[in-house]
């Protein structure tokens, strides 16, 4: 079923047997929604601004019906990814649903000093305010969710916390890719902490994994992922 929101019209995209994607509104990241049993994985939070139209959504096709808890983990540090962590959170623990957040241990660092140089919050007119990260993770290490368990790729080059997470469930192999790699491009590298030849360095270990979709931080999924990346890494400096 979609929503239509001021002409945005909210698709929930399903990639059985777990994933659901959300299309981010206006400068928005992309929201994802991992789920399996009692637990759900929300994969970064757009500004804030639209939290409560992808919450309606959720909650219009019972996507959270029976969840007691969620991890809400953040691809990296900018603000159109982690300005709804907030709102999201109140609005989860309404439902008496317990949250943790979680990301990569220099995008944490970040966030719990509220560093606006890197967040820039201020380039959407709104302010962050430092927040508690419950799991300071490190490259390699797991999720888990339910009986699902999602892998920590740390890709430093759009920022220096940038991560990926990997999800093998036996059934769909899904890279979650932030803005590190899009369909056909990359995240840009000029911004504070970005890297390009990190970057690089990056994309190429991406290239080892095998990835029937990969979810990007914006526009739309990847579904042929060694010819993307071939032809990126063919372009790239």
């Amino acid at each position: 079923m979609a929503l239509n929101v001021r002409g945005y019209r909210a698709i929930p995209i399903e990639i059985p047997p777990h994933t659901v994607m959300l299309r981010g509104m206006g400068w928005d990241s992309n929201v994802y929604l991992v789920r399996d049993g009692g637990e759900a994985l929300i994969i970064d939070t757009g500004t804030g601004v639209n939290w409560h139209v992808y919450t309606g959504i959720w909650e219009r096709e019972s996507y959270l019906d029976g969840v007691r808890k969620a991890i809400v983990f953040n691809t990296h540090e900018h603000f159109d990814h982690v300005g709804g962590n907030r709102p999201l959170k109140r609005w989860l623990e309404g439902k008496g649903i317990q949250v943790l957040f979680a990301a990569h241990e220099v995008t944490a660092k970040t966030l719990e000093e509220g560093d606006d140089y890197v967040i820039l919050a201020y380039s959407y007119g709104r302010k962050f305010e430092p927040q508690k990260v419950d799991l300071k993770l490190k490259d390699g290490d797991r999720l888990r969710i339910g009986s699902l368990e999602l892998e920590l790729v740390h890709t430093p080059g759009h920022t220096a916390g940038s991560s990926c997470l990997y999800l093998d469930d036996g059934e769909t192999r899904i890279m979650f890719t932030g803005d590190t790699l899009f369909r056909g491009t990359v995240g840009r590298t000029d911004l504070p902490t970005g890297n390009g030849w990190e970057l690089r360095e990056s994309l190429e270990l991406l290239s080892e994994f095998e990835v029937d979709f990969g979810l990007p931080g914006h526009g739309r999924y990847i579904d042929d992922w060694r010819k993307n990346l071939k032809e990126i890494l063919g372009w790239l400096p």
